[in-house]
This record gives C-alpha cells, sequence and structure tokens, in this order.
C-alpha cells in the first residue's frame, strides 16, 4: 500500500470506492493503509486514484497476486480458511473477511468517505452477530412478538412500545437467549429484524439523532417488505450481469430460490432468505446452532418438492417430517450430493420461468449508508 498498483481491469466496476469533493486522495490513502496496517492486510491491497462525475475517487481492491491466491473466481467461501491459517489469533479475522471479500468484489462499493466504509463493515459485523443468535420459530400465518416491548396493529403493523429501546425489543424477538422463548416469524421479516438490529446499534456510535429516528418511527409504524427493502438496503448484482455463485460478503443478505414449481407455490417454501455469516457458512433461522453450508442449504431447498401435499381444504402445503429423511440420506451420498449440487448451484431463472436453474440468486443486499452528512437512509414520512 505504500506504493499505487494500477488495476488491471477498469477501476470503476470493483472493488472499494472512497468518492465525492470532500474526498482527499492522500488522507483516504492514509487512513485506509492505517486501517489495513491494523488488520494485517496492507501487502494484499492495490490501490488507484482517479475522478469522475462525483469528484475525486480512491480505489482500493486485492491486488492480482492475492485475489487469485485468496479470492480465485470471485469464490469467498474460502476465505476463513486462509485467514485462520495466516492469523492464528482469531479475534478479528470475520472482520478481515469482510474487508477482503469487499475488496475482491466484481463490483463497487463506493461510499462518500472512508468513515461511510467503516460503519459499512461495523453493520456486517453487527448482522452476523445477530443473525448467529437468532432463532425462531416458522410460521407464515401468524405472528408474535415479546409483549412487554411490542404491540400489534393491523395498519401500523408491529411497533415497539414507548419509553422501550428498540435495540432491546429486537433482541427479545429475536434471541432465545435474551427472551428465552422463539417467537414466530417468516424468515423474511426475521431478515428485516436483524438487519434493523445491525443498524441500530451502529448508530448508537456514528449517529445517535438517526437512531432517534428509527425509535420514534417504530413507535408509530413499522417499515416492512418492499418499503423496508427500499430504505435501508442496497441490492448489488442483476439479472444481467450476475455476480458470482460464490462470491458473498458477510452480513450481507441474500435469498436462494427454490426451483422447483410445484413447491415453490407453498407459502413460506419460494425460497430462503438469510445471511452470509462468512465462513462458507449461512444462518439457520430455526437452529441457529446448526448454520447451513452451502451444500447443505441446496440439498435442503432441493428436496422441499418431496414434502408436498394437499391437505383437507385443498391447500398445498410442505410436511417437513418428509423432507428431513430425505436430506438426511442425501448428506450421507456424496454421489447424490454432486447430482444435486450440479443442478443447485446454478444461478436461478427469472421470476415465473422453471426450466433448468437453479437456487443462487444474481444479487446480494447490503445496507445503505448511515453517517451523518452523507446518509442516504431516509425514513418515510408517519
Amino acid at each position: 500500500m505504500n506504493r499505487v498498483i494500477p488495476f488491471s481491469t477498469h477501476p470503476r466496476a470493483i472493488g472499494v470506492q472512497v468518492f465525492g469533493n470532500a474526498v482527499d486522495h492522500g488522507d483516504a490513502a492514509r487512513r485506509m493503509t492505517a486501517y489495513l496496517s491494523e488488520l494485517g492486510l496492507v501487502e494484499l491491497v492495490a490501490t488507484e486514484a482517479w475522478h469522475d462525475d462525483d469528484g475525486p475517487v480512491s480505489g482500493f481492491r486485492l491486488a492480482d497476486a492475492a485475489a487469485e491466491a485468496w479470492t480465485p473466481d470471485h469464490d469467498t467461501t474460502r476465505l476463513a480458511d486462509a485467514l485462520a491459517a495466516r492469523f492464528p489469533d482469531a479475534a478479528r479475522n470475520l472482520e478481515r473477511e469482510i474487508v477482503l471479500a469487499m475488496l475482491a468484489a466484481p463490483v463497487s462499493f463506493r461510499y462518500p468517505s472512508l468513515d461511510e466504509f467503516v460503519s459499512a463493515v461495523r453493520i456486517k459485523l453487527n448482522i452476523v452477530h445477530a443473525a448467529s443468535r437468532t432463532e425462531l420459530a416458522f410460521d407464515t400465518e401468524h405472528a408474535e412478538r415479546p409483549e412487554d416491548y411490542w404491540t400489534y396493529d393491523e395498519s401500523r403493523g408491529f411497533t415497539i412500545l414507548p419509553g422501550k429501546s428498540l435495540i432491546e425489543g429486537l433482541i427479545k424477538a429475536t434471541q432465545p437467549e435474551a427472551s428465552g422463548k422463539r417467537y414466530s416469524f417468516s424468515c423474511y421479516r426475521a431478515t428485516e429484524y436483524v438487519t434493523l438490529l445491525g443498524i441500530a446499534q451502529e448508530l448508537v456510535v456514528s449517529n445517535p439523532a438517526l437512531l432517534a429516528q428509527l425509535q420514534h418511527h417504530w413507535e408509530q409504524r413499522a417499515i416492512m417488505s418492499g418499503l423496508f427493502h427500499d430504505v435501508f438496503l442496497r441490492e448489488y448484482g442483476s439479472m444481467e450481469d450476475p455476480l458470482p455463485p460464490r462470491f458473498y460478503v458477510p452480513g450481507d443478505r441474500l435469498w436462494f430460490r427454490n426451483p422447483d414449481e410445484r413447491s415453490s407455490n407453498v407459502e413460506g417454501f419460494e425460497g430462503s432468505w438469510i445471511f452470509y455469516l462468512g465462513g462458507g457458512m449461512f444462518n439457520n433461522f430455526w437452529n441457529h446452532q446448526r448454520p447451513f453450508s452451502l451444500t447443505a442449504k441446496c440439498v435442503e431447498i432441493y428436496h422441499w418438492r418431496d414434502g408436498v401435499y394437499t391437505d383437507a381444504e385443498g391447500v398445498l402445503r410442505v410436511d417437513e417430517t418428509r423432507v428431513e429423511p430425505r436430506v438426511r440420506a442425501s448428506m450421507a451420498d456424496p454421489a447424490e450430493i454432486d447430482r444435486i449440487l450440479t443442478q443447485m448451484v446454478r444461478l436461478r431463472e427469472p421470476r415465473g420461468v422453471y426450466i433448468d436453474g437453479g437456487c443462487i440468486d444474481t444479487t446480494r443486499e447490503c445496507v445503505r449508508w448511515v453517517r451523518p452528512g452523507t446518509t442516504d437512509l431516509v425514513l418515510p414520512a408517519l
């Protein structure tokens, strides 16, 4: 990092970029160098400076040799093993994994200040920690929250009781170790709570005024579903320019599609919304002590088709007691695993298409900017 190493491909399409008229190239490079040195990663990183429509830009990415060794073909699922071999003191290895995955990105993570980048890393850390502790009771038809923190109104959703901490309420609703109970959620709503918790915990440090706005808003009205995505998240990758199938950044939200048309018509089995935890593992909302590998997640989704039945009311459902033995049998058979993965570890097809696509989405989702003066997280009017 003490010298400028030109990028071998177009610098506007890769890695971490700090931009804007207020950016000082020298200061951004010095501060990033200090941060990467603290993590022991500085020798792996290339940097370059240029101007674009947003003003000066300082760009950072894994140097070519480091990218080939650490993330071949943008595969970030083996980063944790490589870091464990290099840094026996693993206290900050998750942070290192997040930073390296972002520096290895085939798209641009752009921030209007280096402080925004640091906040983004901390939010991802918060989300991983929260997701790895979250365990719920699966229920697509009913929902419940701790009554000493939450109340429900059909027009406003679940809102936090006045005077109760939003952060504490989110933890109690999602983490049985804090509440002693598993509450009913869909996996999609659970990802909203974990994301919101990760943001709120960072705002305590970096933007208390925005945290106060969040607290006030959730006392009046919940932000949910498509609106939650639009307000809090930034989606990267696309159907036209998909992300590599094994590129994941710890703390990012993603979707595994169910590529089987019949079982995907069962509510709650259209796919699976989860977080990447790092180390090749994805969180398990129904048993937090048993996170999924990519293989295990793909095999589970594949076998949902084996549990489909029509109940007495004519409603299509999935009997998971039929699914579980099929999953166990497949996971014990290497040849069957290979057969299933050949089908499942493909990019998903467009909505409504079920021909030969897999379960891997073309996009991932990360949190918007949150720092005072640069945040683009704008709460809707109440």
